[in-house]
């Protein structure tokens, strides 16, 4: 009888050498890699679903299509916290369970976040282009300590920033309906946090209802606000937030995660008070290692718990 198939696709752990992956072959796992090194395609996916078992996920696309073809998938287990790339009601539908690495990345991406938000305040993307520009412009920036921190989505990266936060001396308010004990962190209706606070960071996943921040709520934030994004870009309507940056109103807006990656030139990305990144927010030794094996891990103790009927399918 033929090993039991596993399917992984993130690009971190489809190379050789990922310990991680190593576990599951050890487990007694076949491991099927559709496309090493790289985001595998629509195609790819569905071409390689059908027999597989379990499924070690990225930020890959599974949409219902690929899902009709995962003719014996029992779990996916993804490699971070989000699971919005999923079609949830095709999965439910076909008894498939999803499972996140919560909390796996939450270092790699609060330092990033924290690392944009001192860029906003000092101004360096301004000074930096003038300067490859031959131009000695100096700027007054602002210091973090005594400066408002707004965190919307108090789950575990926003209470990572908010630590690291606090110890530049930083106060920092909070804003989650889903948190009724923040410790001793303020928790604010999203309209009072935005009035407050010279730094807002988003931490939430994307909602069907669309963006988070419209022009209503764009209008609230402070002048020379910085805006930090290492969420989702359908959070914030692109269109509203471009009007606010040419008005000069806001000081940054830094983007990390988007719905299409790559994602289309525009305007937005084009603009000089805009720092897109690439996904950057996980993209750490630390949290990578921490995912792949939090991902793994998951997957092969729901399998066990299916293999002795455990859990329901």
């Amino acid at each position: 009888m033929s090993a039991p198939r596993v399917l992984v696709t993130p690009r971190s752990m489809s190379v050789a050498g990922s310990a991680a992956v190593d576990r599951l072959r050890a487990a007694g796992y076949t491991v099927v890699t559709p496309a090493p090194g790289r985001q595998p395609t629509t195609d790819e996916l569905a071409a390689a679903v059908p027999g597989v078992v379990g499924w070690v996920a990225g930020v890959e696309t599974i949409n219902a299509d690929v899902l009709a073809r995962a003719d014996a998938l029992r779990v996916i287990s993804r490699n971070g916290a989000g699971s919005d790339a999923i079609d949830a009601s095709a999965a439910a539908a076909a008894g498939i369970r999803v499972l996140t690495a919560r909390g796996a990345n939450a270092q790699g991406v609060a330092e990033l976040a924290l690392a944009l938000a001192l860029l906003g305040l000092r101004g360096l993307p301004a000074a930096a282009a003038a300067l490859r520009a031959g131009n000695w412009q100096r700027s007054v920036g602002r210091e973090a300590t005594g400066r408002t921190l707004g965190v919307v989505g108090f789950g575990a990266i926003g209470r990572k920033l908010s630590h690291l936060a606090r110890g530049l001396g930083m106060r920092v308010v909070a804003h989650d309906p889903f948190v009724t004990d923040a410790g001793d962190v303020p928790l604010l209706p999203l309209a009072d946090l935005l009035r407050t606070s010279e730094v807002v960071s988003l931490h939430v996943p994307p909602s069907p209802h669309g963006p988070l921040l419209g022009a209503a709520e764009l209008a609230l934030l402070r002048d020379d606000a910085v805006l930090l994004n290492t969420a989702r870009s359908t959070l914030v309507d692109e269109a509203a937030l471009l009007a606010e940056l040419e008005s000069g109103r806001i000081a940054l807006y830094t983007v990390d995660a988007f719905d299409r990656e790559p994602p289309e030139p525009s305007a937005l990305l084009t603009h000089p008070r805009v720092v897109p990144t690439p996904h950057l927010g996980a993209a750490t030794v630390e949290s990578t290692r921490r995912a792949s094996d939090a991902a793994v891990e998951n997957l092969l103790t729901a399998l066990a718990a299916e293999a002795t009927g455990g859990a329901a399918r």
